[in-house]
């Protein structure tokens, strides 16, 4: 049975003073919970900050972005070398703010996920379809062609070492959220296009729901048979509200 697994993305969110509160409730729970990895995703600025306030809770942390590149004349940026060095387990890849503000394409995707196991992290690809392509009834085609464009560039092996996030882009922020079913509907087509290459990473494949999830629909979600757990936005920046959304997937096991 696949591990669920509550990753907190803070987005630029956050400060030294309010983080520390934050990290020590969110480990204390999660040290009582059973069968649920739980991850944070804070600013680069707060990476070793809150690396240090995880000592011994169990938590793992998780960057919000990588570069393309490895180490190098690349003023601004942050490579997935730096990121492991500074104790990452992980690192957010594809996330629709990434690629809708800032014009990352999916080949640019495909680069950076490379280069993030390369280091020896776990890429969190982030896939999702924007309200008027969901409207055109776009939503397997477009979720099938983010994916589909990291199993050609990586290897359908690669998917055995990352974790799938989908994230309906018209849920993210704005209070609406994929029914459960709506939810798993797209899962089971990201499962069962991995199946297609290999059962056994398709089978091992933990497939996050990103979209608004808050502690109040949590339980249905984590309920669908291929949602392994979240991706949760604003409601990380509440210890209440995002432990939570870990005790339902604690409970849905």
């Amino acid at each position: 049975m696949r591990r669920k697994l509550v990753a907190g993305n803070w987005k630029m969110n956050g400060r030294r003073a309010t983080n520390i509160g934050l990290v020590q409730a969110v480990s204390d729970a999660a040290r009582e919970l059973e069968g649920v990895d739980v991850w944070l995703a804070p600013p680069a600025v707060y990476l070793l900050q809150v690396a240090e306030l995880m000592q011994g809770g169990g938590l793992g942390l998780v960057a919000q972005n990588a570069a393309r590149e490895q180490d190098g004349a690349f003023t601004g940026e942050i490579s997935a070398e730096m990121l492991a060095d500074a104790g990452c387990r992980a690192v957010l890849v594809g996330h629709s703010e990434r690629r809708s503000l800032y014009g990352e394409t999916d080949a640019a995707v495909a680069e950076k996920f490379a280069r993030i196991q390369a280091a020896g992290l776990v890429p969190v690809l982030c896939v999702g379809e924007a309200l008027a392509e969901r409207e055109a009834e776009q939503t397997v085609a477009v979720v099938l062609r983010q994916l589909g464009v990291v199993i050609d560039a990586c290897g359908i092996d690669a998917l055995e070492r990352a974790v799938v996030a989908y994230e309906p882009v018209w849920a993210i922020g704005t209070g609406r959220t994929a029914s459960p079913g709506q939810a798993q509907e797209v899962h089971a087509v990201l499962r069962a296009e991995v199946a297609r290459y290999s059962g056994a990473v398709a089978a091992g494949l933990r497939i996050l729901y990103g979209g608004s999830v808050k502690a109040a629909n949590a339980a249905a979600l984590f309920a669908e048979a291929d949602i392994d757990g979240a991706l949760v936005g604003g409601a990380s920046l509440s210890a209440d509200e995002f432990v939570a959304i870990a005790r339902a997937a604690s409970s849905a096991r």
